[in-house]
């Protein structure tokens, strides 16, 4: 598993280096920042499974350095000297929260887990490539319900084309051409859908691998579907969808 270490204090970022290098954990510190700006470009360089990140930064905090990404697909454990951000913390789906000075056994504890979850969706994601691939899905096409305050749909997982993200709500676009919003959010739904062939381009987007019609090198890379919408593919994403598409 590969770690990131933002801190912009350079004794925390060693003690904590210090810390897992006396420990029989198989990690890789891929890089350390010292801030909001250094942090992202760090991010996005090494692309790491784990960061390590501070909360108070002399540019920032590290709240403002996960909303300056595009996507996040990395776990986080917030160490800071402040207890006051826990809840907020949490709120983001932080692995843990660690007060300063670091724990040795805490820290250590709060990676295994972040390394278990990695490993886990690791697998989620092979499962999707493969289920993607088999035409013998089809004959195992999954139902899903989808009640709004008027209506209660069943639709099968095989007509549904992309699904996107709309202010906390979920818009489903179905391969016959109706929309359906529904009032959970999108992360909700890539968990109902994990392992039927779905796959989540982007922090708004999320799509059926089966109706992709190509992939836009261009301007970023954009992802075309069937039913014609040009999707954005979060720079985050790129390199796991590239080797996605590479395996169908």
């Amino acid at each position: 598993m590969k770690i990131l270490i933002i801190d912009d204090e350079t004794r925390a970022r060693k003690g904590i280096i210090n810390i897992l290098k006396l420990s029989s954990m198989d990690v890789i510190i891929v890089g350390e920042a010292d801030g909001v700006v250094a942090g992202i470009e760090a991010i996005i360089k090494h692309k790491p499974d784990l960061v390590l990140l501070d909360i108070d930064m002399p540019d920032g905090t590290g709240f403002d350095l996960l909303k300056g990404l595009d996507y996040i697909d990395f776990k986080v454990i917030f160490i800071t000297a402040y207890e006051e951000y826990a809840v907020k913390a949490f709120e983001i789906s932080a692995v843990d929260y660690i007060l300063k000075p670091a724990d040795p056994q805490k820290l250590l504890n709060a990676i295994i887990k972040a390394k278990e979850m990695v490993e886990k969706e690791s697998v989620s994601l092979k499962l999707n490539a493969l289920f993607a691939n088999l035409d013998a899905v089809k004959s195992d096409s999954k139902k899903l319900v989808l009640k709004t305050a008027e209506k209660i749909f069943i639709i099968s997982t095989h007509d549904i084309v992309r699904c996107e993200s709309d202010m906390g709500y979920t818009q489903f676009f179905l391969v016959d051409g109706r929309n359906i919003l529904m009032s959970k959010n999108l992360k909700d739904y890539e968990v109902i859908l994990d392992g039927l062939g779905f796959f989540r381009i982007h922090q708004s987007h999320l799509i059926n691998l089966k109706f992709i019609d190509y992939y836009d090198k261009t301007e970023g890379g954009s992802v075309i579907m069937k039913d014609g919408s040009m999707l954005p593919l979060a720079r985050r994403k790129k390199e796991s969808f590239l080797k996605l598409i590479e395996m169908m």
